[in-house]
């Protein structure tokens, strides 16, 4: 059994990993659902932009604010599955929806480890630092400038994964300026931002840590590097649901800026293939795989 644990007043909550019979979102289960995520301990685990929760020695954490209900009706930030052995992030999700833009920005200088680990589950050491490697933000502190709270969770290291310059970084020089592919599509996931209070953007990202040849090295033997990062997104609006995902393999010396994002667009279905992660569980069946099946790169303005 995995374990749970929670602090009083830390707004986080750790939930053990298993599945959900709940209606998500608004959204009535009217139609099959086999592989949809059960509650243990938070039902936030039934939202749409979490995938299935993997069996193992993992948790995964839910970020929470004391902003208004109004704002999420379960007050969530973001949520992180956290793989203890590997003291690695599998991915982070959370979504994107009229009123995600504010003041607050980069409001800490550095990087927290997560208070509600167990000193056992974690790193001691920030490994990051004189690697070679930048402090790659999953989700973004860019995507959460609505408050304080929000944006200072962001730079908990359980949110962290070691990632080129070129990749998730820009300069600005006499030849003008280049902007890694990541830093690109994280761009484009704030253009696809709904601006209708009725429509929302759903956001699983991460890095390959599952395989060893998805994997560039260990830091000191131990920090994963991972080889391949990926973006899986789901719409819905009024026309109904769309999804898209986004996989590439981080470069060290190419910023990889004279291609459209275009050419790194997959289906979720191929997604799944390459990561072995089931995005968008909760979904019913129906929906679920018929958005996963395609992409309509148009309808995606790429």
């Amino acid at each position: 059994m995995k374990y749970y644990h929670t602090l009083l007043c830390v707004l986080t909550a750790v939930v053990t990993l298993s599945s959900c019979n709940n209606e998500n979102d608004g959204q009535k289960q009217d139609s099959p659902n086999i592989n949809k995520n059960k509650v243990t301990n938070d039902a936030a685990v039934t939202r749409f932009e979490f995938p299935k929760l993997k069996d193992g020695n993992s948790v995964v954490i839910v970020y929470r604010t004391n902003d208004d209900k109004e704002y999420d009706k379960d007050r969530v930030n973001y949520a992180v599955e956290w793989d203890c052995d590997k003291k690695s992030q599998r991915w982070s999700c959370y979504q994107m929806h009229k009123g995600y833009t504010g003041q607050f920005s980069r409001v800490v200088d550095g990087y927290m480890n997560d208070p509600t680990l167990d000193k056992n589950d974690y790193w001691r050491t920030d490994y990051f630092y004189g690697s070679g490697y930048e402090h790659g933000h999953i989700c973004p502190n860019a995507d959460r400038k609505y408050s304080y709270m929000a944006n200072y969770q962001t730079f908990y290291m359980t949110n962290m994964q070691p990632q080129y310059h070129k990749f998730n970084g820009y300069t600005n020089s006499s030849a003008g300026k280049r902007e890694g592919v990541w830093l690109r599509m994280e761009e484009q996931v704030r253009d696809w931002t709904p601006r209708s209070s009725a429509d929302t953007l759903y956001v699983c990202k991460g890095g390959t840590i599952d395989h060893e040849y998805q994997i560039i090295e260990r830091i000191e033997g131990k920090l994963i590097v991972p080889k391949y990062f990926f973006m899986a997104c789901l719409m819905k609006n009024s026309m109904g649901y769309k999804a898209i995902g986004f996989w590439d393999e981080q470069q060290k010396d190419d910023w990889q800026d004279d291609e459209s994002l275009s050419a790194f667009a997959v289906t979720i279905d191929e997604l799944e293939e390459l990561t072995g992660i089931d995005f968008f569980c909760n979904l019913p069946d129906n929906i679920e795989n018929n958005v996963e099946s395609k992409v309509a790169l148009k309808a995606w303005g790429l």
